[in-house]
């Protein structure tokens, strides 16, 4: 098969996974990426001289990567340091007596969380909390091999793999919140476990509570990746290499070229031309579907309808003081009212006044402690702050009126919770759902591919195989979805079906 030429367009964690496959195998396998470097929305900026992550910030389902590692011949530990998570995340709330609660941290361990919960709001929902787990579980397992796993799941298929009556235990049909109100008392509680929606970009009032099952996700395992996550894109990256495969950074492909109703390879913007057996697409799909690049690949996916997209966001990555809070590596500062903050985000596409706010405080561990031994207490530490943003980046210019309101805004929830982040030193590059936008054609900004939105969004997905022969998807715009491991899944799926649809060819 080493005559075999896979062009993959897109260094993301999909494409890397798809390139160590295929590479491994044995085929001829270019990666062609328009950044200096790997990694897609997993990449790293340099602040004040200091890399950090500005993409993802948590790794999770850590056999989903031992498995692809292990199958290539190679363990995960022996190419990125993981350290194991017990605080999974500090959450805070605006306090409106001195008295109240606003303060609640969740752990690796479901039974110390029921007892955090149970202190900060009752015993009750501490039990609440434990149903709620198990259900997590039952549907994650329900899940794991009858639907993440396979190429192109459907409806019926589902049903026929899992069973009837499991399949209804996923509750595909309720929505996210409506099953957080039927199980816990405690809006703030309702809050904290409908923000499970927004790690696929969607809101909890219109997902369905299916996603319940990233509870189990976080329980079963989070680690700090040592160096940050954009380890992980050098560590598949030089595998890839290290098996013949060959990157072409700083490279904008202009088309993918079709000949006789199968993709033949694609023409760079300088017209050059680069001829494959095969082709991989790592970007979000409606840039195909839209012409980016070029006619003939429009038909290979549906459009996304711009109401459909995800959420997108504006982050800030600092290196700044912070004093009046507690941080941890991950922090959410909540708003006061979660609903009028989706309706801005969904129904009026636009930022909310009062947005909910993530801070990953970069330099700390799960403890607390500051991990770095380039700072000390009270000395200027790595943070990369978010709040969510509609998906109008194509559509909408944010201005710097505007991202100046929204950090106003950000910055004061933050100080409703006790946090003061003093900014003075560097600049803390912004990036809007504009940027994003131009970094991944096609996504409008959004950055978890299509919303999770009613019981059928998940089917809607294109899976690996697009509707044009020697055309195939990978990314979070791919079934199985958003989210690191459910991206490298779909590497896994794109590089199965391409061996699998070779090795027909020559029978």
């Amino acid at each position: 098969m080493t005559e075999r030429r896979v062009v993959i367009i897109g260094a993301g964690i999909g494409g890397l996974v798809a390139a160590l496959i295929l590479a491994h195998q044995g085929l001829n396998v270019t990666v062609v990426e328009a950044a200096a470097g790997p990694g897609g929305k997993m990449r790293e900026v340099i602040v004040a001289g200091r890399p950090m992550d500005a993409g993802p910030t948590v790794f999770t389902m850590r056999r989903v990567f031992e498995a692809i590692f292990d199958s290539v011949g190679e363990t995960l530990s022996n190419h990125v340091t993981l350290h194991p998570v017990t605080t999974l995340a500090r959450h805070a709330w605006p306090a409106n007596t001195a008295a109240e609660k606003h303060q609640l941290d969740l752990f690796a361990s479901r039974e110390e969380s029921a007892d955090a919960i149970a202190r900060f709001s009752s015993p009750a929902e501490g039990r609440n909390y434990l149903a709620f787990c198990e259900e997590g579980r039952a549907i994650h397992d329900t899940l794991l091999n009858t639907f993440m796993t396979v190429e192109r799941p459907s409806p019926v298929g589902l049903v026929q793999r899992a069973g009837f009556l499991p399949m209804l235990r996923t509750k595909p049909w309720a929505t996210m919140w409506s099953a957080l109100q039927s199980r816990f008392d405690d809006p703030r509680l309702r809050q904290l476990f409908g923000r499970y929606a927004t790690y696929c970009g969607s809101s909890p009032f219109l997902a369905p509570a299916t996603l319940m099952l990233i509870a189990h996700v976080e329980q079963d395992g989070v680690w700090l990746i040592e160096g940050g996550m954009h380890q992980l894109a050098k560590a598949l990256a030089a595998l890839v290499e290290a098996r013949g495969g060959r990157f072409c950074y700083g490279a904008q492909v202009g088309e993918i070229l079709v000949n006789d109703e199968k993709a033949c390879g694609i023409r760079f913007a300088d017209g050059t031309v680069m001829q494959a057996d095969a082709v991989i697409f790592n970007g979000d799909v409606n840039a195909l579907a839209t012409g980016v690049l070029g006619d003939a690949a429009r038909r290979s996916v549906k459009t996304t309808p711009q109401a459909m997209r995800s959420l997108s966001a504006l982050t800030w990555n600092m290196v700044a003081r912070t004093s009046g809070f507690g941080l941890l590596r991950h922090n959410v500062f909540f708003s006061r009212n979660y609903r009028r903050e989706f309706d801005s985000l969904v129904k009026h596409r636009m930022i909310p006044d009062e947005p909910t706010v993530y801070v990953c405080a970069q330099d700390r561990d799960d403890t607390g402690n500051l991990a770095s031994p380039a700072t000390n207490d009270g000395a200027a530490e790595r943070l990369l702050v978010l709040v969510n943003a509609p998906a109008t980046g194509d559509t909408h210019t944010f201005n710097p009126e505007e991202i100046d309101r929204c950090h106003r805004n950000m910055s004061s929830v933050l100080e409703q919770c006790g946090l003061r982040i003093d900014k003075q030193g560097a600049p803390s590059p912004v990036t809007t759902p504009n940027d994003f936008a131009r970094m991944f054609p096609g996504s409008g900004g959004g950055i978890y591919g299509q919303a999770t939105h009613g019981a059928m969004a998940s089917f809607s997905r294109p899976g690996s195989r697009s509707r044009i022969r020697g055309l195939y998807l990978t990314g979070g715009s791919v079934h199985p979805g958003a989210g690191v491991p459910m991206v490298a899944i779909s590497g896994q799926l794109a590089a199965h079906s391409l061996l699998a649809d070779l090795a027909s060819t020559r029978r």
